[in-house]
C-alpha cells in the first residue's frame, strides 16, 4: 500500500484554526492523505504523552507516522564524542517514533566538513556499522532507519552512497529525496527513465522487497552551484522535479513506499496532488 502525506503541518492546517499536531491525523484523513512525518529537526522535544495521543489518532484514521531525527546528526564528525551524540539522537528518535506507534526514523547521514569526501564516506560507513550494532543492542531492530539522500554538494548522501550505507543491515532502507537529488545534480530528473535508473539501482543493490518499501521525500527545490538553496511549492515553474514521471515508475514496478511532501507551506495540498496523479495512472 503506497502512502502519501506531508512533513509537518501546512499553512492551511493553521489557517483553519488548528493549533496542535494532535489534530493532524484526523485532518489529514479528511484531506484524503494517510501518512505524516513529525520532525525533530531542531530537537527532540515532544512528550511521550503527546506523541501517544497523536499516534492513537493515527491508528484510528489510518495515518502512518514517521519521524525525522535532528538535522545536526553527522556520522562523519572526526570526534568520537560527537559521533556518540549522533547515535543518541537517532536512538532517541526511535524511542519517540514508537511513542507515535510508528516505525520509521529518517536521518541525515553526514557532511564532508574538513575531511576529503572519500574520508568522510569511509568514516560514515564505519559509523553506520556501529549504529547498526547499537540498534540491535537496544532491541530497536524491529524499526526501520532511513538515511536520506542530501541536496547540498558538500553533504554526504548521493544515491550510491546512501544505497551502500543501507547494505550495512536489513533495517536500513533509504530515504530517497528526489528534490535533493535534482538539486545536487542541477536539474537532472526530467524523464521517466531518469527516475527509473534510481529505482532500478535500489532494486539491484538492496533487493525488490526492501526497495519496494523505500521512504520518499518529494518537493520542488531551488538550487545553485552548491546544490539545494530552498524548498518551493508545486506552483513553481522554474525548478523541478515533476512528480508525474516518478508516479509512473512507482506504479510500473508496483512499489509501496511512504511518500512525504516537503513543499514550503503547501505540503498537504501538494501531497494530495501527488496521490491524485498516482491514482489516475492506468
Amino acid at each position: 500500500m503506497i502512502r502519501f502525506g506531508p512533513s509537518g503541518n501546512c499553512s492551511k492546517f493553521y489557517d483553519e484554526g488548528h493549533t496542535s499536531s494532535v489534530d493532524a491525523p484526523k485532518w489529514l484523513a479528511e484531506q484524503g492523505l494517510n501518512a505524516y512525518e513529525y520532525s525533530f529537526g531542531r530537537g527532540i522535544n515532544i512528550s511521550d504523552e503527546k506523541a501517544n495521543a497523536i499516534g492513537e489518532l493515527g491508528k484510528v484514521f489510518d495515518v502512518a507516522i514517521s519521524v525525522h531525527a535532528p538535522y545536526y546528526i553527522n556520522l562523519a564528525n572526526p570526534s568520537d564524542e560527537m559521533a556518540d551524540k549522533s547515535y543518541g539522537y537517532i536512538l532517541r528518535s526511535c524511542n519517540k517514533v514508537r511513542a507515535f506507534y510508528g516505525n520509521r526514523v529518517v536521518f541525515h547521514p553526514s557532511t564532508v566538513g574538513k575531511l576529503t569526501r572519500k574520508e568522510a564516506v569511509e568514516l560514515t560507513q564505519r559509523r553506520m556499522k556501529r549504529l547498526a550494532e547499537l540498534i540491535v543492542e537496544n532491541k530497536m531492530d524491529d524499526c526501520i532507519f532511513c538515511p536520506e539522500t542530501m541536496g547540498k554538494i558538500n553533504q554526504i548522501g548521493d544515491v550510491e552512497e546512501v544505497t551502500e550505507f543501507c547494505k550495512t543491515a536489513d533495517f536500513f532502507i533509504p530515504t530517497i529525496d528526489f528534490g535533493h537529488i535534482n538539486a545536487r545534480t542541477y536539474g537532472s530528473l526530467k524523464t521517466e527513465e531518469d527516475y527509473e535508473r534510481i529505482i532500478l539501482h535500489l532494486i539491484d543493490n538492496l533487493g525488490f522487497e526492501r526497495a519496494s518499501k523505500v521512504h520518499i521525500h518529494f518537493s520542488k527545490i531551488e538550487y545553485s552551484v552548491g546544490g539545494e538553496v530552498r524548498h518551493l511549492t508545486f506552483a513553481d515553474t522554474v525548478f523541478g522535479p515533476e512528480f508525474d514521471p516518478l508516479a509512473k515508475v512507482l506504479k510500473k514496478y508496483k512499489l509501496e513506499p511512504v511518500v512525504i511532501c516537503e513543499s514550503d507551506g503547501t505540503q498537504a495540498d501538494d501531497a494530495l496532488t501527488m496521490k491524485q496523479i498516482y491514482d489516475n495512472i492506468r
